[in-house]
């Protein structure tokens, strides 16, 4: 059984950054498919980055890319969200996930594994 322990949340101000991680036990990081989601209040789980086994990388382009960087770091079993130029839409539980996928799924359908949720608030 997998488990993911986020961490690296916090407040922040508009144009700062942060770096989340994920680190994960009961599994190898690198043969699994991961991703990370946001849930902002009364809103719906979005997809914002995923990195397949292989290490191709897909970003949700409307949102995230050019300030969001997804990693991958095999030796500590860990995968990184770095979030620069933050902005208050920004503004979410961030929710790092896992699955033997030969894809990337963009929807929380075939994720079997979850983290607890990391918050991250930028004010303005």
């Amino acid at each position: 059984q997998v488990q993911l322990v986020e961490s690296g949340g916090g407040l922040v101000q508009a144009g700062d950054s942060l770096r989340l991680s994920c680190a994960a036990s009961g599994g190898t990081i690198g043969v699994l498919t991961t991703a990370w989601f946001r849930q902002a209040p009364g809103k719906d789980r979005e997809f914002v980055a995923a990195m397949r086994w292989d290490g191709v990388i897909t970003y949700n382009s409307d949102s995230v890319e050019g300030r969001f960087t997804i990693s991958r770091e095999n030796a500590k079993n860990t995968v990184y969200l770095q979030m620069n130029s933050l902005k208050p839409e920004d503004t979410a539980v961030y929710y790092c996930a896992a699955a033997v996928l030969a894809g990337v799924d963009l929807t929380t359908t075939q994720y079997r594994y979850w983290g607890q949720g990391s918050q991250v608030t930028v004010s303005s």
